[in-house]
């Protein structure tokens, strides 16, 4: 995490507006297990129950406090679904959100005031929500550019893939695991006018 704070840092050091969307997948799924709460995942989306959404808010504090703590005063601390991060349910995952693009009037303040909002993703709901798409939907909001994460295909880094490509791959099975939320966050950015960019693949509209 200390890594990660030392980033922004340097980013907002820079005279950049930064607002920064966390998770806390490591820890839900260790305090999931504790409490005997089955762990369960359906195209890289956690599947939550009440009492799994009950742990993943307490997790997503703790890791919000501890960025917080990392970045100094100048980081505030949010949570989406009380700031104004809507989201549509998906029911089969159960308290699972996919998030709308939203324009929060507490991130604008923040970035207004020269501070870091440090947003965890739940959803007005409220609904769990994946953070590479809480990032997407906010950044389509905020008009910002997301920082979202890396695309190998068949074991080489794509220079860049068509959001109609992308969509192809990611229905027929082509990628699995946690890359898919972040390539369809990637998507959703890209065909809002946004620049998309996992690593160093470009997704364009």
């Amino acid at each position: 995490m200390r890594g990660s704070a030392a980033a922004i840092l340097t980013i907002a050091d820079a005279g950049h507006e930064v607002c920064v969307v966390h998770g806390a997948g490591p820890q839900i799924s260790e305090e999931m297990d504790r409490f005997a709460i089955p762990v369960e995942f359906v195209g890289g989306r956690r599947v939550t129950t009440a009492a799994g959404l009950t742990v993943v808010r307490s997790s997503f504090a703790a890791v919000n406090r501890a960025l917080c703590a990392e970045l100094g005063p100048r980081a505030v601390g949010l949570f989406g679904d009380e700031i104004g991060l809507h989201a549509l349910q998906l029911p089969e995952l159960g308290l699972v959100g996919e998030p709308l693009s939203s324009r929060p009037k507490a991130v604008l303040e923040a970035l207004e005031a020269g501070q870091i909002p440090v947003v965890a993703p739940l959803g007005v709901g409220p609904f769990n929500v994946n953070a590479d798409e809480a990032a997407a939907a906010l950044a389509v909001g905020l008009e910002a550019e997301p920082d979202v994460a890396g695309v190998f295909r068949d074991g080489v880094v794509l220079s860049s893939i068509e959001a109609g490509e992308a969509d192809r791959l990611l229905d027929d099975g082509t990628f699995e695991g946690g890359i898919v939320p972040k390539l369809r966050a990637a998507i959703a950015a890209a065909r809002n006018g946004v620049r998309a960019e996992i690593g160093e693949t470009a997704v364009v509209a």
